[in-house]
């Protein structure tokens, strides 16, 4: 039986994978997709990007646009000129990324800007047939200047987010849980959740430290000695800046964080923790207890 897209990923066979897309592109040709969702429209036609005018557009969410942000000077390198059209929240971030030209806000209409071709930003790793060896994964890709926390004591400054999108809830875990740690030596949480108080946050565990602004929040995420985070956009963020990121994972989980590892690919501070069983978080609550507690123990030596 063959394998789908999706697993290949998960075992790390991305070549039989772009043999997939490889036959989608064809079979798609000439096949328009508009009527679809943003999120499910393909974009790229097959042709090369070299020489062009490139239009890449951010369809997806937050969090996809900055893992694959990183694309952009591999892009700059063969093509004539790079644009990106992204979400406008995302602009003063993404403009501290290298390898972009023109950064244009994105809208419900057509791109006003000329351009030669465009791209989806999620079908580059497809044009440049990555493999595990070849992610470019060189740690930060963002240039952002760290926030400064003076009064901390010496403690470990730990951001946490706790909830991800409302649209997928096996991604979250209630803030209940999450005051477990509130009895860890040596460590001062700052909640970086967007909508925190909306989210369970009662002012028993850490002090508010960002959630409403993306520069900001990669300023503050810069600060820190480490940021804990379920599934959703802060983990990307804090992967980008090349700060220690502990992911916390729902069973099952997304492909990008592929099957039976630990570490990510993509990122080379992110650590994952792994749900056992489906919705159960206990067992996860606990390990980034244990290893919390070892962090502060070493750091006080």
């Amino acid at each position: 039986m063959s394998l789908s897209w999706d697993k290949l990923m998960r075992q790390g066979n991305f070549a039989a994978a772009w043999q997939l897309s490889d036959a989608d592109l064809e079979k798609r040709k000439g096949v328009p997709c508009w009527h679809l969702p943003r999120h499910f429209q393909y974009i790229w036609n097959g042709e090369t990007l070299a020489n062009k005018i490139v239009l890449v557009r951010c369809y997806h969410g937050l969090g996809d646009t900055i893992q694959f942000i990183r694309y952009m000077p591999l892009l700059k390198k063969v093509a004539a000129k790079v644009m990106v059209w992204a979400p406008v929240q995302m602009i003063p971030l993404l403009q501290h990324a290298a390898g972009i030209d023109e950064y244009w806000p994105l809208h419900d209409g057509t791109p006003e800007m000329p351009y030669d071709i465009d791209v989806e930003l999620m079908e580059l790793p497809h044009y440049f047939r990555t493999t595990l060896d070849t992610i470019p994964n060189a740690v930060p890709y963002l240039d952002i200047t760290a926030k400064q926390f003076p009064y901390t004591n010496q403690l470990l400054k730990v951001g946490l987010v706790w909830r991800s999108g409302d649209w997928d809830e096996s991604r979250s875990l209630p803030f209940a849980l999450v005051k477990q740690w509130a009895d860890v030596p040596g460590v001062a949480f700052y909640i970086v959740q967007a909508g925190a108080e909306k989210a369970g946050w009662d002012g028993t565990l850490g002090q508010l430290a960002g959630g409403n602004d993306l520069l900001e929040d990669a300023q503050t995420i810069k600060g820190m000695d480490l940021v804990i985070s379920t599934d959703t956009m802060v983990a990307h963020l804090a992967g980008a800046l090349a700060v220690p990121i502990w992911t916390l994972l729902p069973n099952p989980c997304d492909w990008r964080w592929m099957d039976h590892r630990n570490d990510s690919p993509w990122y080379p501070t992110m650590r994952l923790f792994r749900q056992e069983e489906p919705g159960i978080w206990q067992t996860v609550i606990n390990q980034v207890k244990e290893e919390l507690l070892k962090l502060t123990l070493a750091r006080h030596r």
